[in-house]
């Protein structure tokens, strides 16, 4: 058991190390920078060129860490599906943004029919094929499950974007959405070994690939994740929870995604109705930054909050 947690996370952690250095030059050659848009803080626009679709170098590292133990434990399978499935189309997102230089990337009704694809073959599989059937574990309730029936299907889906976007606007500083995640990922690990579920492999090769890309990405950033990385990233974590029967956990453990996500609806809806913003800039990261924090300052305290979350996610648990 114990080599299945160490040598998955080792593995990825060395090949993300390893690749790093020559994705890095191999990005900046192809002048695979990033547009830092304007209305964006006004200290984020020295990172203009710095290469993105750095998740490419992660996603690679998580294979070859987990691929090796598709054969002992078949569940990995709809993880990874999920992952790079959502990483694909934050690939040709970036793609699209950074090659064919439409800063926009793709159109944000192909963006979702891509997301509400990958989440339909999802949920087919975890209805037909999990075996887990339709129950999902109560938060505090001392393991009681709770049947949601017709309703899982359509819960999913709500749950699955949310943390997929969640994700995505969670991405804005050097190292957050990889630090936060990591530490999802360690409390992913001590849920997976409690319950012996057979998806532990993937979960420490992720722990290992996004230590590995921290070495790249802490500030000041050599590379980012961009799309291809963050979309992947909740992927991850929301299909994760799905194998663990608990996506009722992620407003805990994954509480900065939900944070991040709500404070663009609550900016937007009330932009629009009243013509004044609530934060000074959203994502909520942003707030912090304009307000005087410094950039390491809101990534230390976004991840220690995440920390202790993931503690209570255990108690709950």
């Amino acid at each position: 058991m114990n080599h299945s947690i160490a040598i998955p996370a080792l593995i990825a952690f060395f090949i993300t190390l390893i690749l790093g250095p020559g994705l890095i030059k191999f990005l900046h050659r192809l002048k695979f920078g990033q547009f830092i848009r304007e209305e964006g803080p006004e200290s984020h626009l020295k990172k203009s060129g710095t290469p993105t679709m750095g998740g490419i170098l992660f996603l690679l590292g998580i294979l070859a860490g987990s691929a090796f133990y598709i054969p002992r434990y078949p569940r990995i399978i709809p993880v990874l599906f999920v992952t790079l499935g959502f990483g694909l189309i934050g690939f040709l997102d970036d793609y699209i943004k950074v090659v064919m230089k439409r800063n926009l990337g793709l159109t944000p009704a192909q963006k979702m029919l891509g997301q509400i694809l990958i989440t339909a073959i999802f949920a087919f599989y975890m209805v037909n094929y999990s075996g887990l059937g339709s129950d999902v574990i109560l938060p505090f309730s001392g393991g009681k499950m709770l049947h949601l029936g017709i309703l899982y299907v359509p819960v999913l889906f709500f749950v699955v974007l949310g943390t997929v976007n969640g994700a995505n606007f969670t991405d804005g500083l050097d190292g957050l959405a990889s630090s936060v995640t990591t530490l999802i990922a360690v409390f992913f690990t001590v849920i997976a070994m409690i319950a012996g579920t057979g998806v532990h492999p993937v979960i420490c090769a992720v722990i290992g690939a996004l230590l590995g890309f921290l070495c790249f990405n802490t500030h000041p950033a050599k590379v980012f994740m961009g799309d291809t990385g963050s979309l992947a990233l909740g992927g991850f974590v929301v299909s994760t929870a799905y194998m663990l029967q608990i996506p009722l956990f992620l407003p805990i453990v994954a509480f900065i995604y939900f944070v991040e996500v709500l404070s663009v609806i609550i900016q937007v809806t009330y932009y629009k109705k009243t013509k004044k913003r609530i934060f000074k800039m959203a994502p909520i990261h942003h707030h912090f930054e304009l307000s005087g924090w410094p950039e390491t300052k809101v990534v230390s305290i976004f991840s220690i909050v995440t920390a202790v979350l993931c503690l209570i996610g255990m108690l709950a648990y």
